[in-house]
């Protein structure tokens, strides 16, 4: 468990996390079919997030898990993922 005493995650929230994760990654990757409403560097960032978290990394600590596993169903969903607070301004 992280120093921000949020539960630990499950095998489930794991493997959403990394989805999400890899759709960021697909979805943004600035080619021809890519979506550019985000920019490649964002994707990259809010992807390395999602591992981040998925691996208990000390570095995300700080994040709310909660909202990252929210925003990680809005992207597998694809139910308007910019309305989370997490998503790229």
């Amino acid at each position: 468990m992280g120093s921000n005493c949020q539960v630990d995650l499950s095998d489930v929230q794991r493997t959403l996390l990394r989805q999400a994760a890899a759709i960021v990654r697909r979805r943004y990757d600035g080619g021809f079919d890519g979506d550019t409403s985000v920019s490649v560097a964002d994707a990259e960032r809010l992807a390395t997030i999602f591992e981040g978290i998925s691996r208990d990394e000390p570095d995300f600590d700080a994040l709310d898990r909660n909202e990252a596993i929210a925003l990680a169903h809005r992207l597998v969903d694809d139910d308007h993922p910019e309305h989370s607070r997490m998503w790229p301004a």
